[in-house]
């Protein structure tokens, strides 16, 4: 039936009895590709009977489906024509993981982050009123993403609107019973029904024109519909912020979805549908392991076994640091929000939980909370993912250092991500960070100075960000030693006229390209920077005046980045010579496995060296 549907459309000439065949049909296809590409398999095996149910009931694009952090829009994209594509999922230039408004008419708003449907679907309704038009507007959110602040922001906003919206839960976290979803389906019918609704408010109208009684008998009836409401509705939370609560409704039952979804449909004012789904259903090892499929590499569909697997990460290398760190000194803290598995934080969480706070998908309360701690003697280690880190902002800088609280950002998947693609990419932390007072700066160039780095953050009392890629840590020796001292770079090599200045896992390209310049007779000065606030001015400066020409390579952009760093540092020092400055454009990097990226935008190893020589031999 699968190869029968190129759209919505073709669904809806389906019969529906045939719609569990279907899905599992669905779920096949799911297990196949993913297995090959990696990406999102556990939350879009769950969601498979809503997806169905919710394009044969609303008719896309035409009704506007708006889809949370978007990972879990893959059977919504097979459903609207691309299910063809799904071997190019994630590649470069191929499927992008996430709603993406330029791939699709049916990717009504894109989306990577968390908690952002409820504002967005509201505003596409609100601007539907404005014009006079008539569209259906339903937001697909989580329960993960519903933790989000925004969300919440969005649920008061739009319950007093009283704006025709839609917003359907999916709460992939607990089980429910026969019993309840039968119940609840009961509840959902008669709250929904014209019938009932109009002779609620005749009742209302009737009793209130009979004062004083009248008035006194409705706030009494009030009163116990409201205890009776309390015991019986679930969701009354959403009850009191403006909401016809419909639910909880088993999230794998076709038929009950649809005739939800219609009722909803067919009712004024804003509406949450609660469904409960499985996370990982149809696939017993993304049952049992929904967080490492979560996000999953390759793996192979016999026996749920990664391609790679038990290669440790940078992430690893500092959750095992850290951990270690903090059995011994029991003012360490550590902070995620919603990400202990992919911070590296999950070891830290069972040995040490009275010491482990996962505050949800909120990353400003995040940051303030680690100030809180900060401020009574706690030093708190905050993982985050670079893109993440954006959305707190205004905490980082006010909160934590404007009041230069020794607070540690360990981020995470700092550059280049790759398969994830723009609202992934970590390109910018270096840029945002920057300017900001009172914080230091930092980036291993391997997974030893990772080590070395968090362990010298302890004893720093004011904010410092340590930012580090998403990558295997390679040949990780802890047995190495590595001696950091704080704002030092290293000379990696001694040169002659063309200095390097790089950071990170750049410093890793740059002696790659190293050899490729030796062929035409080069021999550069290579710094590995490690810190970009504050600089090594001293050797920045030594090694500046002894050259002809200076090259910075960062995995960052380049507004804002090291490079400029080093050329302000440069100009108030008086020192004029050329600069080229290798980083990402002013762009959003697209995705694609990392290496095709570096290769696209001149970062790999061998594009550096051709740069270099192509710019040195025009400066002469």
């Amino acid at each position: 039936m699968l190869e029968q549907i190129d759209s919505p459309y073709d669904l809806r000439k389906l019969d529906k009895k045939d719609f569990p065949l279907l899905c599992e049909e669905i779920r096949q296809f799911l297990i196949e590709k993913v297995s090959k590409t990696g990406g999102h398999l556990a939350s879009n095996l769950g969601i498979v009977e809503l997806t169905v149910a919710l394009h044969y009931v609303f008719n896309s694009p035409v009704d506007k489906i708006i889809w949370d952090v978007g990972h879990q829009c893959y059977v919504h994209k097979m459903l609207t024509g691309r299910k063809d594509q799904f071997d190019t999922l994630r590649k470069f230039n191929g499927l992008s993981g996430y709603t993406k408004r330029a791939e699709s008419v049916h990717d009504i708003f894109g989306a990577g982050h968390s908690s952002t449907s409820i504002s967005a679907a509201l505003g596409i309704a609100t601007a539907r009123d404005l014009k006079g038009e008539k569209y259906s507007v339903v937001a697909m959110i989580g329960d993960g993403a519903l933790t989000g602040g925004m969300a919440l922001e969005a649920l008061n906003n739009a319950g007093r609107s009283k704006t025709d919206l839609i917003v359907v839960l999916n709460h992939n976290e607990m089980s429910i019973s026969e019993n309840v979803g039968s119940l609840s389906l009961y509840l959902s019918k008669l709250r929904t029904d014209p019938t009932y609704n109009k002779l609620k408010q005749e009742v209302d109208n009737l009793l209130n024109i009979v004062p004083p009684i009248g008035k006194s008998l409705h706030k009494y009836i009030e009163r116990i519909k409201d205890s009776v409401k309390q015991l019986v509705v679930p969701g009354m939370f959403f009850e009191e912020m403006g909401f016809t609560y419909l639910g909880p409704i088993d999230g794998h039952d076709v038929d009950s979805l649809i005739e939800v979804l219609e009722r909803a449909k067919k009712t004024k004012g804003p509406i949450l549908v609660h469904v409960i789904t499985k996370k990982g259903k149809g696939y017993k090892f993304a049952e049992k392991f929904p967080d490492k499929f979560h996000s999953a590499a390759p793996f192979d569909i016999q026996t749920g076994k990664f391609v790679n697997e038990g290669q440790a990460t940078y992430s690893d290398v500092f959750g095992k640091t850290l951990t270690e760190m903090a059995l011994k000194d029991d003012k360490i803290v550590a902070i995620t929000a919603a990400m202990p598995e992919g911070t590296g934080l999950i070891h830290f969480a069972k040995l040490i939980p009275e010491r482990f706070f996962d505050v949800g998908i909120a990353e400003q309360h995040a940051t303030t909370f680690a100030a809180g701690m900060a401020v009574q003697g706690y030093k708190p280690y905050f993982a985050v993912y670079s893109t993440f880190l954006q959305r707190a902002y205004d905490q980082l800088i006010h909160d934590v250092c404007i009041q230069k609280l020794p607070v540690v950002f360990a981020i995470d998947r700092a550059g280049i991500v790759g398969e994830d693609g723009e609202t992934h990419q970590g390109v910018f932390d270096l840029s945002y960070l920057r300017p900001i007072p009172n914080i230091a700066i930092m980036s291993p160039k391997d997974a030893n100075e990772l080590v070395e780095m968090v362990k010298l953050s302890r004893n720093l009392d004011f904010p410092v960000a340590i930012r580090y890629p998403r990558e295997k840590a390679g040949e990780f020796d802890i047995t190495r030693e590595c001696s950091i001292e704080f704002g030092k770079a290293e000379l990696v090599s001694e040169g002659t006229e063309i200095a390097i200045f790089a950071l990170g896992r750049m410093v890793g390209k740059v002696l790659e390209a190293k050899e490729i310049l030796k062929a035409s007779d080069l021999q550069p000065f290579i710094v590995n920077l490690r810190f970009v606030k504050p600089l090594d001015e001293e050797l920045i400066l030594d090694i500046s005046n002894k050259v002809k020409f200076i090259v910075t390579v960062e995995d960052n952009v380049i507004a804002g980045g090291v490079g400029n760093a080093i050329l302000e540092l440069l100009n108030s020092n008086g020192i004029y010579k050329p600069v080229l400055r290798l980083g990402f454009p002013d762009k959003f990097i697209e995705h694609g496995d990392v290496e095709s990226l570096f290769k696209k935008y001149n970062l790999d190893a061998e594009s550096i060296a051709n740069t270099i020589l192509q710019k040195y031999k025009e400066m002469r």
